[in-house]
Parts: structure tokens; C-alpha cells; sequence
């Protein structure tokens, strides 16, 4: 069971460890984490970039002399996951960044996961090897094949014990089936399917089956000139097979159920909070876009983050959240600005923790938020090498919006932009959370862990 998350509340976050990329990472455009996400168990963490490249990160086992310390995230295997293509027919180049990561559960020994760019979704399977065969009749100890002639006995091939080695293979290529980028993916728990999501259809693929796939949302409209809104994210329920939910620009979630129709464009439920006029103005549209959607651990709730809110709904009320949380309101007067530097369009994720009680998500300066639903209270931290030291408290961080300015306090005007958290997970079981800004990643942890 999870502690309390009263202890995160007074200052008791951890820096836990703080890895950079692959082991020696730059700051080019490239080494930019663009997803994170922590496996069924927690006890591997990966991570995608901008240069198409996944690091896995394993937590180290207990140690004997002390076994109340638990052990840290170390590289366990970093490879290239997709290459920048190029699509003669439209003239466009096809970045390799990897847009999402999603794990498969662990059914033996070796761990399975799907990763994404804007067109291709690949299966992966990471395993180890701590043994080689030696003495091969038709091959030299180089690997070259032996003239069959000279072969004058036989032998038989022995296992040798080896260094460890951790081998990623792409054992399935999804391709060819989306016009727009790829913005999602998400496994089924009948564990046989999977969707991927782009901005006008989603497609429901089986894993054994490449070349085909089959269209279960499509709001593309006849002429594109009618276009309205975009699919933003879309995830499956974590226990109902044939039910799901996406969101939109427009800041409506629509539940969908595969048993209704083939094709889901008529949905079973659909989430939309009424505006209030009074807050009307020519930034309403772009932040009441979502930019991401998760279903609870229990399946009950939905939490959808537009620009400047997190809001929780209830699967069974449809026409208001249960509960809305402020980001960075402080941010309302600023939007003109945002807009002229693309900020607004930022795309935050958000995630629960593994008991639904407590949300995060991210904000500008390196900043992210923690909303506890039980208590409704808040605190803002920060990720920084500045006070990131090995076992340093995280201090709770507070924004000044005008005014006399406090000491610990920092001004909304000094606020960096360029520095943002998009990217988020919390392990599914105890308080760890990865925090990845920009081209560091950083790990947290509960202190009484």
C-alpha cells in the first residue's frame, strides 16, 4: 500500500537519481525525452527522445547491508528505435521522435513494448543473454562457415557462460495505415490488441497481424474544409476490453463501445463542460483543447489536462467534472504572449498515482504539480540540477503573481519558457515518480520509501 501522501506534502520528496539520456547526453535537438513511462512492475522505466532512440532504466536490486534503501535506476539497455524516413509520394519527411511508449505485462522472461514516431508503431522484445554456444561443426569460433571437407569428427555445442547482455529486437512493424501523425497508443487488457491514434482516425490492430488493421473512429469529413476538431489523445479502459475513450481540440472526451458498432463514430457517452461566457476570449479555443487523457487505476474516473487545468470525471456524469484543479492560473494573463511564442500549444500530459488518490502533471520552469483529491491540497516542485543533490528535500516552490515579492518566492515574470515539464510518470505502487525536463530525466522519491 502506498504511503500517505500528506508525508509528499511537507517537503519529504527525495531526489532519488538523476540520469542524463543515454549515460553521456548532449543537448542537441536530439537528446530532448519526448515520453516516459514505467513498465506493470515499476522495476523498469523507459524513455524516448527526439532522436528516435529508447533507454531502459532498471532498478537495482536491494542492497544487503541496507535493505531499507531501495535501489536505484540504472541504463539497462538503450537502442534505436525508429530512423527519420522519407514519404516521396507527399514530399515529407518523417521524423524519428518518439511520440509514445506503452508496455506489455511481463509473461516470461523476456519484457515486451511498443514504441511510436508519427507513422510507424514497432513491438519490441528486450532480453537477456549470459550464455553463448561454442564448438559448431560447420563453423569456426569467428563464425566463418569451414570447408565441409576438412571436417573430419563431430562435435557437440556447449553452452558457455558469457557477460550479461541485453538484446533488443523488433519482433513486429506496424506500418502504413495512418495519414496523420500518430498522437497514441494504447493496449487493450485482453492483452491481444492495440490501438494507435492519429488526428482523424484511430485503428484497432491485433499483434500478430502487420499489414492490416481495422478503422474503429474516423472524423475526417468529406471536404477538409469543414474540419472542426482533431482527435488529441485516446486511451483504453483499464479493465473493459471493448471500451474506450478520446478526446478532442475542442475539449470533449467521448467514450466509445466496441460492441455497438464497427466503426465508433457514434459515441456511448459524451464528456463536455458547458463555458462560461464570462470567460470567453480569443484564447478560450486553443487551451480548452486536451492534450491528454487517463483512465484511472479503477476504471471509474477520467482525467483529461487542457492548458491550464486538470479536471477528474466521473464515468457516470457527463456534464461537468467532479473536480477541476488549477495548474498555473496565474498564467491567464499571460496568454497573449504564449501565443506568440507557440507556448500555448504545449502539450502537458498528466498521470495518476497507483491508488487514484493523488494526480501530477507538469508546468513551465521546470516546475510540476501535485494534487492530492483527498485532502484537495497542492504543492509545486521543481526539477533542477541546482537542488538536485543525491537525498536532497525537494522545498515546495510558490509563484508570485504581483505584489510584494517573498524571499522563496519567484515572479511570474521571471519565469523560464523554455523550460517545461511535459513528460511525467508515477510507479504503479509506491510514491516514485520520473519527472523528464527537456534532456534530463529526473527520478523522485517519497522519503519514508
Amino acid at each position: 500500500s502506498l504511503t500517505g501522501f500528506g508525508n509528499l506534502m511537507q517537503d519529504v520528496l527525495w531526489c532519488f537519481s538523476q540520469v542524463k539520456g543515454t549515460i553521456d547526453i548532449g543537448v542537441t535537438e536530439a537528446d530532448i525525452i519526448s515520453t516516459v513511462e514505467f513498465n506493470h512492475t515499476g522495476e523498469l522505466l523507459a524513455t524516448g527522445d527526439k532522436g528516435g532512440r529508447v533507454v531502459i532504466f532498471q532498478r537495482e536490486q536491494e542492497s544487503k547491508h541496507q535493505p531499507h534503501r531501495r535501489g536505484e535506476y540504472n541504463v539497462y539497455s538503450t537502442f534505436q528505435s525508429h530512423e527519420p524516413e522519407f514519404d516521396y509520394l507527399k514530399s515529407l519527411e518523417i521524423e524519428e521522435k518518439i511520440n509514445k511508449i506503452r508496455w506489455l505485462p511481463q509473461q516470461n522472461a523476456a519484457y515486451f513494448l511498443l514504441s511510436t514516431n508519427d507513422k510507424t508503431v514497432k513491438l519490441w522484445k528486450v532480453s537477456e543473454r549470459d550464455k553463448r554456444p561454442e564448438g559448431y561443426n560447420l563453423k569456426d569460433e569467428d563464425g566463418r562457415l569451414r570447408d565441409p571437407s576438412m571436417i573430419t569428427m563431430l562435435r557437440v555445442p556447449v553452452l558457455r557462460p558469457m557477460d550479461l547482455m541485453v538484446e533488443a529486437t523488433p519482433r513486429r512493424v506496424f506500418a502504413n495505415a495512418h495519414t496523420y501523425h500518430i498522437n497514441s497508443i494504447s493496449v487493450n487488457s485482453d492483452y491481444e490488441t492495440y490501438m494507435s491514434a492519429d488526428d482523424l482516425r484511430i485503428n484497432l490492430w491485433n499483434f500478430e497481424i502487420t499489414n492490416q488493421s481495422f478503422n474503429i473512429v474516423d472524423i475526417k469529413p468529406a471536404n477538409m474544409e469543414e474540419l472542426t476538431e482533431v482527435i488529441t489523445a485516446a486511451e483504453f479502459h483499464p479493465h473493459h476490453c471493448n471500451t474506450f475513450v478520446y478526446s478532442s481540440s475542442k475539449g470533449t472526451i467521448r467514450l466509445c463501445d466496441m460492441r455497438t458498432a464497427a466503426l465508433c463514430d457514434r459515441h456511448a457517452k459524451f464528456f463536455e463542460e458547458p463555458e462560461d461566457p464570462s470567460n470567453r476570449s480569443f484564447f478560450s479555443e486553443i487551451i480548452s483543447s486536451i492534450s491528454d487523457v487517463k483512465f484511472s487505476h479503477s476504471g471509474r474516473y477520467i482525467m483529461t489536462r487542457d492548458y491550464l487545468t486538470v479536471k477528474v470525471w466521473d464515468l457516470n456524469m457527463e456534464n461537468r467534472p467532479i473536480e477541476t484543479y488549477q495548474v498555473h492560473d496565474y498564467l491567464r494573463s499571460k496568454l497573449c504572449s504564449l501565443y506568440e511564442n507557440d507556448c500555448i500549444f504545449d502539450k502537458f500530459e498528466c498521470v495518476w498515482n497507483g491508488s487514484d488518490s493523488v494526480i501530477m502533471t507538469g508546468s513551465y520552469n521546470n516546475f510540476f504539480r501535485m494534487f492530492d483529491r483527498n485532502t484537495k491540497r497542492d504543492v509545486t516542485l521543481e526539477a533542477s540540477r541546482e537542488n538536485s543533490k543525491p537525498r536532497a528535500i525537494l522545498k515546495p516552490r510558490k509563484v508570485c503573481v504581483g505584489g510584494k515579492r517573498r524571499k522563496d518566492e519567484i515572479s511570474v515574470d521571471s519565469l523560464d519558457f523554455s523550460k517545461k515539464i511535459l513528460h511525467t510518470a508515477w510507479h504503479p505502487s509506491e510514491n516514485i515518480i520520473a519527472v523528464a525536463a527537456t534532456n534530463n530525466l529526473y527520478i523522485f522519491q517519497d522519503k519514508v520509501n
